[in-house]
């Protein structure tokens, strides 16, 4: 079983429309809403492959209540922890016309210090249980800013292992406690570099689009300088460039299948699952890689975070390439 923790879980709506134009009425032409939130996205996608994940974090008020019927109704388990506050909503707008999508999120509900604790001795129990733990997006109020740290610590003492996909203080606070595997994007990873070179973190959203990608960044040297500050490996994803991965094993690059027109909301999730599940496997990294490269791909052409292009992931998972690319893993 894999464990995904989703702390500011969020009842997701997703409008299509045609074209989206600042200022102006819009025609929805389809909308889609379910229980989201990283953690659970990685969830919905690693059952779609067949391996069994559990859901846990926070859930309340009528949003939560919401959300967890769709998990019912999903299929997928529910290890959430109630909470007084209600949880966050959050809204997608997708057009058919152009390769992106328009997000607004809030913040999500303050937690007490007590549903911390009782997070805390839930998730003891669930990743005694687990192969390994996956830690995804952003902090809602109230948890302390080294959430992350203290839960891939407790997960290291189980000798679990764990994948963290956050950003901003969430992820620099985290790297010194030893991630399995750390999957920022572009932009999440050179903000993670600067602020581990300048002592200065940067307020980057954890999702954040990664098409934004600073022109003059290398991924390399960031990766080598998260992997040198405590991360065990470091894939990042670099949107229409593909993937970069730093491993104990070697270096790789992945290439993209091409410009893809779709949602690009929930990609690096479908990455993650990918990553997860390829090492509760024992696959080889090339092999991980390739398919978190396909999987995150056929996930851009399906309209919902969560859900992937079945056709083009089978395509996409036998055509992509994967080059080894001998980078040095540096000593911490």
């Amino acid at each position: 079983m894999i464990l995904t923790v989703t702390l500011n879980p969020a009842l997701d709506t997703t409008y299509e429309v045609e074209r989206l134009e600042p200022n102006q009425s819009h025609r929805v032409l389809a909308a889609h809403a379910c229980a989201g939130g990283k953690g659970i996205n990685v969830a919905r996608v690693l059952t779609a492959l067949g391996r069994p994940a559990v859901v846990t974090g926070f859930a309340g008020g009528s949003a939560g209540a919401e959300l967890r019927a769709d998990l019912a109704a999903a299929g997928l388990a529910d290890e959430l922890v109630s909470v007084h506050g209600e949880s966050r909503r959050t809204v997608a707008v997708v057009s058919r016309t152009e390769p992106d999508a328009t997000v607004f999120n809030e913040p999500g509900p303050p937690i007490t210090e007590a549903e911390w604790d009782e997070f805390t001795r839930r998730f003891d129990a669930l990743a005694h249980e687990a192969d390994l733990v996956v830690l995804s997006g952003s902090l809602p109020p109230g948890v302390p800013g080294d959430a992350y740290a203290r839960l891939v610590r407790a997960a290291r003492a189980l000798d679990r292992p764990t994948v963290l996909d956050t950003a901003g203080p969430a992820l620099t606070e985290a790297i010194g406690a030893g991630p399995t595997v750390v999957k920022p994007n572009a932009v999440e990873l050179a903000a993670a570099v600067e602020a581990h070179t300048t002592g200065s973190d940067s307020a980057t959203d954890p999702t954040v689009n990664p098409a934004f990608d600073p022109p003059v960044f290398d991924p390399t040297t960031g990766a080598a300088l998260l992997v040198a500050a405590g991360a065990g490996a470091v894939v990042a994803s670099l949107g229409p460039r593909g993937l970069y991965a730093l491993t104990p094993h070697g270096a790789w690059r992945v290439a993209a299948p091409g410009p893809l027109a779709g949602n690009p909301t929930g990609a690096g999730d479908s990455c993650v699952a990918a990553i997860a599940a390829g090492l509760a496997e024992h696959a080889s990294w090339p092999e991980i890689l390739r398919e978190a490269a396909a999987l995150s791909a056929a996930t851009v052409l399906s309209p919902v975070a969560g859900s992937f292009d079945a056709e083009a992931y089978c395509l996409y998972r036998t055509t992509i390439s994967v080059e080894e690319v001998h980078a040095a893993h540096p000593d911490r």
